[in-house]
């Protein structure tokens, strides 16, 4: 330690450090997907000329939106009631509440695309009691499938908000005769406004990224990303040329990520202006709506939305899964007969890929975290890094495996596909992980730091004495979420790769062809993945977990 401390207080050292993981993101993270774009671009004039292919990719993005924004929208309006009622009601049972509301995050996306289908469409659901099918495959049973993985994603973040916000003005306000709901609207609502957009925003990026899924539910309804995909299947069976599917992807891509990218940019400079309906009051009505029976039934209503739209439909596949286990499939696939045999190596792909990509992170991260939190390279440069950070954030993930996989296919003709996979996953969770250790070294107090330094520490010291220890449970919540958003991602990595398959990917091969899998292999596959995603999830909460903490 004294030699590496030594090292670490020269100048030359330390942005060395700073520089490299400036480099990492930039060579790795940003110019591939931008130059991958850019090495096809004349292959759009192919697209511009093609009226009918034209139409139907730009059909296709106006989907992704549309989708998003009613999603995103509707996601924030029911999870607001469940995120209040976490922290502030005094029932013994908001602990289990507050628990299931974790569970749509355990559940694989592909997983939580095939429960959605079976539970609304196919006669092992709701079907068998009240028709052919209540749901068929398509725009509606995408905007069910994304409400239910968007829905948990408000709920965590306004939760947290609710949390941390000191309650002496809304109990000011409550002092002055304002009612429980006004002094909700006018001043908790308004407080919290960032953690509000924020949620919209996490929402939205999570539907138009969203792509396994996706598939398993859309039946013949094109949105942004099944668009790609169906024009790689067609491809594949020789129904278009290369040149055609060379221009629909990348022009389709390029849409997907420069809306994206402009409706972000938007969200950002409008909405801290965006003020909330706080002025005018209707005292009459929102006193009516604050009284006792008012609350009982917003709340009410609240859970049956939440156990019947997303917890019992993103678990449904679990029924079959146990069905599954008291038959011959059981043993089949414990044995790994059959086409069992790629299942299970599809899976430790997986792992292996998924572990990769959370220690490349880790090591990768934690200087980008460290130049963002306390501004090392200047305050203008780390708000520009903390702007280029969450760029793949926003960008659909099957548009920059596409991006991806023309960059490093089209420069390195011979790169492995492992590599190219690490490489997509890792421009993915990037910024999971920064986002996550920036705000836990930004509440860190720098005094600490500056008074263990005026009493000799060297940088290397500091880090392990200091920032290590208050940022460990952050580290390991990081690294976790890296390590579930790669096991659950299908479209980038179907976009860069061709041979090797991921288990989410075996899990929609599976459901889209029902004729060579039977519902029992595609429930218990499911139920495999989900089961060692709830493992994770459990580990997570036994290492973070402090005693006396919420």
């Amino acid at each position: 330690m004294g030699a590496l401390g030594n090292l670490s207080s020269r100048r030359s050292v330390k942005y060395g450090v700073y520089l490299t993981a400036v480099i990492v993101l930039v060579a790795l993270i940003l110019l591939p997907p931008i130059l991958g774009i850019a090495i096809k671009w004349e292959s759009l004039t192919y697209v511009l000329g093609r009226h009918d292919l034209l139409s139907r990719s730009l059909i296709a993005v106006q989907n992704s939106f549309t989708i998003a924004f009613v999603v995103s929208a509707l996601s924030v309006i029911a999870g607001i009631p469940m995120a209040w009622i976490i922290p502030r009601s005094k029932s013994r049972w908001v602990k289990i509440l507050d628990t299931l509301a974790d569970i749509p995050f355990i559940v694989p996306t592909s997983v939580l695309g095939y429960s959605l289908l079976l539970f609304w469409s196919l006669p092992e659901g709701l079907s068998s009691m009240f028709g052919p099918s209540i749901v068929s495959p398509g725009w509606l049973l995408i905007m069910l499938l994304h409400f239910a993985f968007s829905y948990p994603v408000v709920v965590r973040v306004v939760v947290g908000a609710l949390l941390d916000y000191k309650r002496e003005y809304e109990n000011a306000a409550r002092t002055l005769g304002a009612p429980p709901f006004v002094a909700a609207r006018t001043v908790t609502f308004s407080v919290i406004k960032p953690s509000l957009i924020a949620a919209f925003i996490l929402a939205f990026a999570r539907s138009i990224s969203e792509t396994g899924a996706t598939f398993i539910v859309a039946g013949v309804f094109e949105n942004g990303p099944v668009f790609i995909q169906n024009m790689k299947e067609s491809l594949s069976q020789g129904v278009i040329t290369q040149a055609e599917y060379d221009g629909a992807t990348v022009f389709t891509s390029f849409m997907l990520i420069i809306v994206a990218l402009l409706i972000f940019l938007v969200i950002r400079l409008v909405g801290p202006k965006l003020k909330l309906p706080a002025k005018k009051i209707y005292p009459a009505f929102e006193g009516k709506l604050s009284y006792a029976k008012a609350s009982f039934s917003r709340d009410t209503v609240t859970i049956l939305v939440f156990f019947l739209i997303v917890l019992i439909p993103s678990l449904f596949v679990a029924r079959t899964a146990f069905d599954a286990v008291l038959t011959d499939t059981f043993a089949e696939a414990v044995s790994g007969g059959g086409i069992w045999g790629e299942y299970w190596q599809s899976l430790a792909l997986s792992y292996v890929l998924a572990g990769a990509v959370t220690l490349l992170n880790v090591l990768m991260g934690l200087p980008m975290a460290i130049i963002i939190a306390r501004k090392r390279l200047g305050s203008l440069s780390s708000a520009a890094l903390d702007l280029l950070v969450n760029v793949p954030l926003v960008v659909p993930s099957i548009a920059l495996g596409v991006s991806l996989r023309v960059f490093w296919k089209e420069t390195f003709t011979s790169v492995p596909e492992i590599l190219l996979l690490i490489f997509a996953h890792l421009a993915i969770t990037y910024p999971y992980f920064v986002r996550s250790m920036s705000a836990a070294v930004e509440r860190i107090s720098i005094d600490m730091e500056d008074a263990s330094r005026t009493l000799g520490a060297k940088p290397l010291v500091v880090f392990k004495t200091i920032v290590l220890p208050l940022t460990k449970y952050s580290i390991l919540s990081g690294a976790i979420m890296v390590f579930t958003r790669s096991m659950s991602e299908t479209g980038a990595t179907i976009a860069v790769v061709s041979t090797l398959k991921t288990a989410p990917v075996v899990l929609v091969d599976w459901v889209m062809h029902p004729y060579q899998f039977t519902a029992l292999q595609r429930g218990l596959g499911s139920g495999f993945l989900m089961l060692f995603s709830f493992l994770i999830l459990l580990a997570l909460r036994l290492a973070v977990r402090e005693k006396g903490r919420y």
